[in-house]
């Protein structure tokens, strides 16, 4: 898996930079509103708009990278990011900054949609081993966000806004020159094309299942930092470990459950940890200690809900993956997009302790969904045991082929 040409190396470099943008602006959410004198909800704006751009402009992101080509598009979508985190860190108002943050969810809509499927095509061996390297990849950025904007933002919280743009910058250098030319695909991909893929009932089951169990992230990583009320290092440290426990799993748990328990049977496991770890948050909303433990093991079981959501949608549906990837991400992120604003509004109008309950819920809810389709998923793990028969065979003509 980690022997891989220079273009896979740099595609992933790009990821990690990305994917901190995830986590860099949570150690600095409480140090905006009380800067900007905006209320928690208005601050929570900052991932409603993000997602929301994102998750609609996933729509189009296939339509893009078939005309002009896998690198163009990654390219296009890094310059939009550098351009958008730049103008947001310079802005003076809660609704500049929350505008300037929807910009950079298109770059990184044209970004990630397109990289995923460009890790999978370009990677030497399976597709499990590449979505674990793009899960690391994930994994890393998410981790490392919150680290870098704690730190900035104990500084200014302008400035994590400007080190993205510098890192995004960095980047888009390294794709520039380290992944080579790509000629637009054979067959151009249709807009109305990531519109039909959720026909197919796999699809569509993963695409809600993931938009639930994203509900109660985004509640957790959006509205914690305002019941912890700690300095933006602090919190940035909290969600560090967060995102350190989500890596490892990713990387490390995740396939080694997949191959015990199965797919799905590991997924529901994961998710109704999560749904229990929100319902203890709600409980204990007041203890910081508590809701520091819960975010750190939260990582445990988002690690594994990643990983193996993102390789059943690769195979849930017989569509292109670009395409299946453009419409699960349309409708976990577009749908998950009114999580933020709304654990902010619950939290400032009736109660700091419903946000998690709702976030609880639908994280259980999305258990009940993913049971619901069990018989049109199964096939996932026949595909696996496959190609782990086939990786098997590899690794011995390898082995062979080096005592010889």
């Amino acid at each position: 898996m980690w022997r891989q040409p220079k273009a896979v190396w740099a595609v992933a470099f790009a990821c990690v930079i990305a994917f901190m943008g995830i986590g860099l602006v949570d150690p600095i959410l409480k140090p905006i509103a009380d800067q900007l004198g905006a209320t928690p909800s208005q601050v929570s704006l900052l991932f409603t708009s993000y997602m929301a751009v994102m998750g609609v402009s996933m729509l189009i992101t296939g339509w893009v990278s078939s005309r002009i080509g896998a690198k163009r598009a990654l390219l296009l979508g890094l310059a939009i990011i550098i351009v958008g985190a730049g103008l947001a860190g310079s802005s003076d108002t809660i609704n500049q900054v929350v505008g300037w943050r929807g910009v950079w969810g298109l770059g990184n809509a044209l970004f990630i949609a397109t990289a995923l499927a460009t890790i999978v095509s370009a990677s030497r061996g399976s597709v499990k081993q590449a979505i674990i390297l793009y899960e690391a990849a994930l994994g890393l950025g998410i981790a490392a966000g919150p680290l870098i904007g704690g730190e900035l933002g104990s500084i200014s919280w302008r400035a994590p806004f400007y080190g993205v743009s510098v890192l995004m910058a960095l980047a888009l250098v390294a794709t520039t020159f380290l992944l080579p030319a790509t000629p637009p695909a054979a067959r151009a991909t249709s807009l109305a094309d990531p519109f039909r893929a959720p026909r197919h009932r796999s699809l569509l089951t993963v695409g809600i299942t993931a938009l639930l169990y994203n509900f109660g992230f985004f509640t957790l990583l959006a509205f914690t930092p305002f019941p912890l009320d700690m300095t933006a290092r602090q919190v940035g440290l909290v969600f560090f470990g967060w995102g350190v426990a989500l890596a490892f799993t990713s990387v490390v748990v995740a396939p080694r459950l997949q191959r015990r328990f199965g797919t799905l049977p590991s997924l529901v496991g994961a998710l109704t940890g999560l749904s229990a770890l929100l319902a203890v948050m709600a409980i204990w909303t007041d203890d910081k200690t508590v809701l520091v433990v819960c975010v750190v093991v939260a990582g445990l079981f988002l690690g594994v809900n990643n990983t193996l959501v993102t390789e059943t949608v690769m195979k849930a549906a017989p569509v292109e993956r670009g395409v299946a990837s453009a419409a699960y991400s349309f409708v976990r992120f577009g749908g998950a997009a009114i999580a933020p604003w709304l654990a902010g509004k619950l939290g400032e109008t009736y109660s700091i302790h419903l946000p998690y309950w709702v976030g609880a819920g639908a994280v259980l809810l999305s258990v009940v969904v993913l049971c619901s389709g069990w018989r049109v998923l199964e096939h996932i793990d026949a595909e696996l045991d496959v190609e782990s028969a086939l990786e098997r065979a590899e690794d011995e003509a390898s082995f062979v082929t080096v005592g010889d």
